[in-house]
């Protein structure tokens, strides 16, 4: 187990624990298991710790199109999974447009505010004033009956085929920079040209998450393969750590969310 431990965080091995329990119960009861949304970044663990077994094997499906959060369908090897395994449900939020903006943070928002788990629910993507929401089959009817508004806007919802989900598309701008070391606040500060007097508050007031997690800490360390986001300022990813120029700097090439 420490060979897998060792290639994430200390803070992570909860989770770890968590998957090498669900492997192990697909390994015993010979029968596949259905698992919550999950984040990229637990879906990256969840691939390592499965790994290229042979005897259990792992999908991820959050929708038609590429999704951000997916469900995970752990099985032994000789099932073939199909696309209803997934379990998944799409809802298109109608709302009065013309007077109305529903954003991210106010449909989420209104999702928890019913007692729904984030894990329940994918992600939720809007194109022009379209906003669907796909969520896991087994809070379908809930949602129907219990999700009627936003913020303090009216809204209804219809249920879509899985193949109406709209497309999600992200314009990423490349930045290759310096800094003097890898922690967040200096990390942060170079990717969104803010200074470390502004970003330090935003970090310790709980507005930044490294990898879908909060971090509070000004101090902590960026690994390559970070995906840092602040609140009001965007979201990145660290993709490379190049090492130190003559002046004793560390170059990195981040991607940015336009």
């Amino acid at each position: 187990m420490n060979h897998i431990y060792q290639h994430f965080r200390s803070e992570e091995r909860h989770f770890i624990d968590q998957v090498t329990e669900w492997k192990d119960n697909v390994l015993n009861q010979y029968s596949p298991k259905l698992i919550d949304f999950l984040d990229p970044r637990e879906q990256e663990i969840v691939s390592s710790v499965i790994g290229d077994n042979s005897e259990v094997k792992v999908l991820f499906l959050g929708g038609i199109h590429e999704t951000e959060r997916k469900r995970a369908f752990i099985f032994p090897e000789y099932y073939e999974p199909s696309e209803e395994d997934f379990q998944l449900s799409l809802f298109e939020i109608q709302y009065a447009s013309k007077f109305v903006t529903l954003t991210h943070r106010n449909v989420l928002g209104s999702l928890m505010s019913l007692g729904i788990k984030r894990s329940k629910f994918g992600d939720i993507r809007f194109y022009q004033d379209i906003v669907q929401i796909i969520c896991a089959n087994e809070i379908a009817d809930f949602l129907n009956m219990n999700f009627n508004e936003v913020g303090r806007s009216k809204i209804n919802i219809k249920e879509r085929p899985l193949n109406e989900l709209i497309p999600h598309e992200d314009e990423v701008q490349e930045l290759v920079t310096t800094v003097s070391s890898l922690r967040l606040d200096v990390v942060g500060a170079a990717i969104y040209n803010i200074s470390r007097q502004k970003i330090q508050p935003l970090i310790t007031n709980e507005l930044v998450k490294v990898n879908w997690r909060v971090v509070d800490s000004t101090s902590f360390e960026c690994q390559q393969g970070d995906t840092i986001s602040i609140r009001g300022y965007g979201r990145s990813k660290l993709t490379a750590i190049e090492g130190k120029t003559k002046k004793d700097r560390i170059r990195i090439i981040v991607e940015k969310q336009k």
